[in-house]
This record gives structure tokens, C-alpha cells and sequence, in this order.
């Protein structure tokens, strides 16, 4: 690969037209795509699973309504893993490169997937069956940690910096196709008898995860790194000591990244998981069935192959800020709406309410964010950076939600408001993130300082040691 392609601050990238420069570009698409389709099949898989019948499986020993509270806890638990193998793997990611980090995490993260699929329940086994399935969530969770952040470092880094917001979007279909995939899996499985489904058929799609780790792991493994990266071996300038650069220059970066996941990965797992625990449990007078009130997760995830691309291309023109702060403004107004409409139990209803949620509220914030988070840091620790606002985020937004969610159900004999003040908070506090973050859009990702440090603005005439040792990053 060509390391004399590095972004300037003009946004000069390598020519598209340049063919090393578009072969590198479709094998980062590749390999980001995948891993992102994999990551989010494991999730949305074990999300659908734990929200419907793993409270049956591996919790039967507790009363109906605090099975899914258990099982949810043990989808949220997988989200304190995250921020550690965020800081593990993302200094691994700033100190030795993206693509080696990222092979590793498809092995562990899809390995632990795969492990599930031959659990003994808690029939089998008794209190070991929640017990394992906890500790192999805390690996997949370890793994993903560094998986995301990877792959939107990695399209980041590769993208042409006056199309970063398009570019950048287009792995995360991936997120969107796992996720379909994950729905129409249960939304089939659904249709078996129920001595079936509870009996064997819930551990195929585990196991059948295994080929997504040997497809994604024969494409990482011919992908090369990234120009940054690059830049940064070659002038020696890669960091000694990333965790401590990351909590003190890059800890504002860090704060500001969290705030704007609130919304976005809160509100994601709350309508793919909390959502269908709302309607399919016990909370309801007259449940929706599981499988239909899955499509909406289905539909949601369809919406979003269009808007995440659109979104992001809509922030290459005006701006990150403006199109992600519309998502989360939409997500607050959104809400109330959305949770009374839930409560009515009816299938139609609920479906159009799951989709219109996944894939416009939430989507529409993840457009932007693509491009957005990776260039709120500078180059030295960007890996990191991007991993601890994704992770710490999981936790405070995405680990809650399922738990602190469903508690709130089952304590208030499912009243629908206590869960739509939860998301409207969530809105709330990435809206006002909007507003404290900069403009970030065509940011030069070889400075070496954070976009939220630099007094002057992108315009100013402050210049890093990156760019006088390469000449402007051209």
C-alpha cells in the first residue's frame, strides 16, 4: 500500500480514480461491513433471545415477571466488559495498528457467540447454566469492546475526506444487516412448535455464527493498514502511552463522544430489546406475539440501510452537528408518542412504532456519528478515543437500558411513561452534546490534538508536528 496518501487539511485525500487507492478503500469497506454484520447479529441475536425466552431457559427458577429482568441483566452485564476491552484493545489499536486488533476481536467476540450455542439450561444444570452464560456475554462483550471502534476508525482513516460522512456510513449497513439478520431468524424460528424452539432450535443460530467468523476473519487478514497509521510509524509518532494521553488531553473528547451515544445506543437497544419485552411479556392485558412484534426490528433495520448512508452524505454537506442533533431532537419528541403507542398492544401498531424508532430516531444519529466520533481526536490516540466514548456509553445507555428498563416495568405494573422519561432523558442529554461539541466535518485526521482542544477552530492557523513533518498532510 501506498503511504504517500495521507489526508491534508484542504481535504486532498488520495485520488479515487488512483486503483491501489480504490482496492484498499473496497477491502476496508469489506472487512469494517462484516465485522460490523457479525458483531450486531451477536447482539441483536443474544438482545431478541434474552428479551423473549432466555428468561424461560436459563432463569426458570425465578417468578415470570423478574425472568426478564434476570435476562436482561445478563444482555446488559456483556456492556461492563466493553469499556475494558475498549481500553485494552484500543491502546493495542493506537501502539501496533487497526488491523491486527481487529482480527482478534472477530475471534473473541465470535468464538463466545458460537459457545453459547451449547449451553446446558438451567433444567440441565441448574445455577452454572446462568452462570456461564454470563461469563462467555463478558467475552463477547471484552471483544466487542474494540470491534466498532476499530471499524469506524478504520473507514475513517481510509475514506476521502470530502465524502468521510459517506464513506464512513457504509460499514455500518453491516450493523443494520446482522441486526435483520438476527430478527428474521427469530421472526422463523418463532413459527416452530415451542418444544422445538426451547428445546434445540434456539442454539442453531449460535453455532451457525461460526461462518461468519471464518468469512470475516479471510478478509481482515488481507486487509493493510491504514494511512494515518502509517504516517505515524514512519515520522515516529506513535504513542508510548495512550491510556494516559486519553484520560488527560483526550478526556474532554471522551465526555463529549459519550454524551452524544446516549440517545443513539440507548435508545437502539431500548426498542430492539425493552420494547419487545413490553409488548411480548407479561406487562400487557393481551401480549403481541413475539414473532410478529419482531418484524418490527425486521423493517426498522431495512429503514436503516437507507438512512445511515443518507445521513451520513447529508453531513458531508451540512455539517455533522446540525444532522445529528435533527436525530436526537427527533428522539426526544419521539418518545412519549412511541411508549403510549406501545401500550395499546396493538401488532400493527407496534411494529410501525419498533421500526419508525430503529430506523429513523436512532439511525439518523448514527449517520453522522460514523465520521463524527473519529474525528473528534487526534491521530495518537484516536483508536482509544473512539473506543472509550463508544464503551463507556454502551454502559451508561445501552447496558441500562434493557435492565433498568425492565425493572421500571415490573415495578409499576408496566406503565409505559417511567420507560419513555427514561428515553426522553436520553434524547435530552445528546441533544445538548450537540451544542458543546465542534464542528467536526473535513477535519484533517493527521493532528495530533483533539477537535474539542483546539482554541482556534479548524480555520485557525495552528499547524501539528504531523504536518510540518509531512508537509501539510498532503
Amino acid at each position: 500500500m501506498s503511504t504517500t496518501t495521507p489526508q491534508g487539511p484542504e481535504g486532498a485525500r488520495a485520488h479515487t480514480d488512483d486503483p491501489e487507492y480504490a482496492a484498499n478503500l473496497r477491502r476496508a469497506t469489506l472487512a469494517s461491513s462484516v465485522g460490523s454484520a457479525l458483531e450486531y447479529f451477536d447482539f441483536a441475536l443474544y438482545g431478541l433471545f434474552s428479551a423473549l425466552i432466555f428468561g424461560q431457559l436459563f432463569f426458570s427458577n425465578l417468578p415470570a415477571e423478574f425472568q426478564i429482568v434476570a435476562s436482561l441483566a445478563s444482555f446488559g452485564v456483556g456492556f461492563i466488559a466493553r469499556p475494558l476491552g475498549g481500553l485494552f484493545f484500543g491502546t493495542l489499536g493506537d501502539k501496533l495498528g487497526r488491523k491486527w486488533v481487529l482480527v482478534v476481536t472477530i475471534l473473541l467476540m465470535g468464538g463466545a457467540t458460537t459457545l453459547i450455542g451449547v449451553l446446558p439450561t438451567f433444567d440441565q444444570i441448574g445455577v452454572w447454566a446462568p452462570v456461564l452464560l454470563t461469563v462467555l456475554r463478558l467475552l463477547q462483550g471484552f471483544g466487542a469492546g474494540a470491534e466498532q471502534a476499530g471499524a469506524t476508525v478504520l473507514m475513517a482513516e481510509y475514506a476521502p475526506v470530502k465524502r468521510r460522512g459517506f464513506f464512513s456510513s457504509l460499514p455500518f449497513i453491516g450493523i443494520q444487516l446482522g441486526t435483520l439478520l438476527a430478527a428474521v431468524v427469530f421472526s422463523l424460528m418463532a413459527l416452530l412448535p415451542d418444544e422445538v424452539f426451547f428445546g434445540w432450535a434456539w442454539r442453531v443460530p449460535f453455532l451457525a455464527s461460526f461462518l461468519l467468523i471464518l468469512v470475516a476473519l479471510f478478509i481482515r487478514l488481507r486487509l493493510r493498514e491504514t494511512p494515518t497509521f502509517v504516517e505515524l510509524e514512519k515520522h515516529d509518532q506513535v504513542a508510548s502511552r495512550p491510556i494516559r494521553e486519553i484520560f488527560t488531553k483526550g478526556l474532554p473528547g471522551v465526555t463529549v463522544g459519550v454524551g452524544l451515544r446516549m440517545a443513539e445506543n440507548g435508545g437502539s437497544y431500548m426498542f430492539q430489546t425493552l420494547a419487545l419485552a413490553f409488548v411480548a411479556g407479561n406487562f400487557l392485558a393481551n401480549p403481541v406475539d413475539r414473532g410478529i412484534a419482531t418484524w418490527g426490528v425486521t423493517i426498522g433495520s431495512l429503514i436503516g440501510m437507507a438512512t445511515i448512508p443518507l445521513t451520513g452524505h447529508l453531513s458531508d454537506r451540512f455539517g455533522r452537528r446540525a444532522v445529528y442533533r435533527f436525530g436526537a431532537v427527533f428522539m426526544l419528541l419521539y418518545a412519549f408518542p412511541a411508549w403510549w403507542l406501545l401500550s395499546l398492544g396493538n401488532p400493527a401498531i407496534v411494529v410501525a412504532v419498533i421500526a419508525i424508532g430503529i430506523g429513523v430516531a436512532v439511525n439518523t444519529m448514527l449517520g453522522p456519528q460514523c465520521a463524527m466520533l473519529p474525528e473528534l481526536f487526534g491521530n495518537r490516540h484516536r483508536y482509544l478515543g473512539v473506543a472509550m466514548a463508544r464503551e463507556i456509553s454502551a454502559v451508561l445507555a445501552g447496558g441500562l437500558a434493557g435492565v433498568l428498563g425492565a425493572y421500571l416495568l415490573a415495578v409499576s405494573d408496566g406503565d409505559w411513561l417511567l420507560p419513555a422519561i427514561y428515553m426522553g432523558t436520553l434524547a435530552l442529554i445528546t441533544t445538548a452534546s450537540t451544542f458543546l461539541v465542534p464542528e467536526t466535518q473535513g477535519r484533517d485526521l493527521l493532528r495530533l490534538e483533539d477537535a474539542v482542544n483546539v482554541s482556534g477552530g479548524e480555520g485557525s492557523d495552528e499547524r501539528t508536528a504531523a504536518h510540518e513533518v509531512v508537509g501539510g498532510g498532503r
